[in-house]
């Protein structure tokens, strides 16, 4: 085994013994509680205000959906125990399954899910979606609620299962009167956990414990969908966010779970005896262009980008070893139901003689390119190197400005010039999960202003985007999104760099996760 001159270093700075922050609480069974590190600290209880990924996974713990995505990325009913539509597909019936009660006690009924969905429908993009289609969303009564569409869609379900951005947990009727900018902070839900609020520590400890009156689907859990079966009496986060500290604490058990190792410490995890490292998702990453200013804000230039930057270069750098990542023509992620390539063949290899000729008839002369980035995510710094370095194969003068991840985000969404603190480039990853739909692509949506940072904008793509949304059944959707991404590749949002797999690692005596969009903790049992 080989490690990095950093994964050397890090452990060589490893402490010998740790010192975890336990609850003041009494102890339960060692083997019915399980330490995690996770890959940032709780800041935010909120899921529908915070669309970050700590949260997410916060919300996923004591909060459920009306739909949950299974492990094909497939809606399937969770707190919904049936649902009808009409003829027409413009009314949609829905009826709460039995047994569904708040953390306080409470019954969750129709009007806890009306005002949860319509706050969530002012936060998310698939949201936001939906709200467009919506005529009126009413409770029949307190297990049933009807929503009545302006036109047809068939990804409602699609929809209220969303497991990415900010997700649609229902919470109780008072907590979702909330304005939608401001977060909740009482973190009552119907899930398979409680948030300990009394334990939690901020910084350094998150507790979570076993509801004991939640009740499960039957379904064998299958992605978030299924049954949440919970065989721990409590889960606990340690914010650990020194990989070498957390690193060591795995190696002696002091924590049983590490949900985002480092990847240069891969090589070592992977070595050391009663630890199992293996994949719970897929991230797709990305080169991004601002299409606000030259030379990206032509359609040759981005193109031009296409045929320079070399994914396999990129995902060597950034991830490593190659049985963690697969180059990927597809905008909706290759072994996706979306994950058609049409359209990206001519950008497979790098082709630098007609990325020439595209930045001369766009005009380019040479002018500065500024690339922001950060080695704070390593992956990222590394990408964003190789990237650099292809573009400068094809002419380009481009500037590679690092800075802390969180200069670089708040960078982001900024419209100044890039000689004025703007940008040009930056590289990023989103999960799989994210990326996998036409809906919640928010890289695709190239709705001028209105889109994500970079601000394509293409009336066609928009166009062939609502196409699928307002497609029915299967067959549809695929005709569409193939159009679409045929489209996507003509204009480029964004130069895909492939895919990668998250890794997470546990303790041999840990076992049940089931892959998906975020790490889970029901199933999951220690011995």
């Amino acid at each position: 085994m080989t490690l990095s001159r950093r994964a050397a270093a890090l452990m060589a700075a490893a402490p010998l013994a740790l010192s975890l922050v336990f609850p003041a609480q009494a102890q339960t069974t060692p083997d019915k509680v399980l330490r995690v590190a996770p890959h940032a600290d709780l800041r935010t209880l909120d899921p529908v205000v915070a669309s970050i990924l700590i949260t997410r996974i916060h919300g996923t713990m004591i909060y459920e959906t009306l739909f949950s995505w299974d492990s094909q990325l497939q809606p399937k009913p969770q707190m919904v125990d049936r649902f009808e539509t009409s003829p027409d597909n413009l009314t949609w019936s829905f009826h709460l399954r039995d047994g569904l009660k708040f953390h306080d006690g409470q019954p969750v009924t129709s009007r806890d899910v009306v005002a949860s969905l319509n706050r969530w429908m002012a936060r998310d993009t698939a949201g936001a979606k939906l709200r467009e289609y919506t005529a009126s969303l009413e409770a029949v009564d307190d297990r049933s609620f009807t929503l009545k569409l302006n036109r047809p869609t068939g990804s409602v379900p699609f929809m209220l299962g969303s497991a990415v951005g900010q997700i649609p947990a229902i919470m109780r009727e008072a907590d979702a009167r909330t304005d939608p900018t401001t977060p909740v902070t009482t973190a009552i839900g119907s899930g398979p956990f409680r948030f300990n609020k009394e334990a939690w520590r901020p910084g350094a400890l998150v507790v979570y414990d076993r509801n004991p009156d939640y009740v499960p689907r039957a379904e064998p859990p299958d992605g978030l969908a299924g049954g949440r079966v919970v065989k721990l009496d409590r889960v606990e986060w340690h914010i650990m966010p020194d990989p070498a500290t957390a690193a060591s604490a795995l190696r002696t058990g002091e924590i049983d779970v590490w949900e985002q190792p480092a990847q240069d410490l891969l090589p070592m995890l992977e070595g050391a005896r009663g630890i199992v490292v293996d994949k719970y998702t897929t991230n797709q990453a990305m080169l991004r262009p601002n299409h606000l200013f030259p030379p990206f804000n032509d359609p040759r230039a981005r193109l031009a980008m296409a045929y320079l930057v070399n994914q396999e270069d990129a995902l060597a750098a950034g991830v490593g070893d190659e049985k963690w990542w697969k180059t990927c023509g597809s905008y909706f992620v290759c072994g996706s139901p979306n994950g058609t390539e049409a359209g990206s063949e001519p950008y497979a290899k790098p082709n630098v003689a007609r990325a020439k000729q595209l930045l001369a008839e766009a005009g380019y002369k040479g002018e500065k390119v500024v690339l922001i980035t950060t080695n704070d995510i390593p992956a990222i710094g590394r990408m964003a190197e190789v990237a650099a370095a292809n573009l400068k194969e094809g002419g380009m003068n481009v500037d590679v400005q690092f800075q802390d991840w969180g200069t670089v985000t708040s960078r982001q969404p900024k419209k100044d010039p890039p000689d004025q603190g703007g940008w040009n480039l930056f590289v990023t990853f989103a999960s799989a999960a994210t990326m996998q739909s036409p809906i919640t692509n928010i890289g695709t949506n190239m709705a001028c202003d209105r889109a994500w940072a970079g601000w394509p904008c293409d009336a066609e793509a928009e166009r062939l985007r609502n196409a699928y949304v307002e497609a029915i059944g299967p067959e549809a959707q695929q005709k569409a999104v193939v159009a679409l991404h045929k489209r996507l590749t003509e204009v480029q949002p964004y130069r895909l760099l492939g895919q990668f797999d998250q890794p997470y690692a546990r303790r041999s005596n840990v076992s049940g996760f089931v892959p998906g969009p975020v790490l889970t903790f029901w199933n999951v049992e220690k011995k």
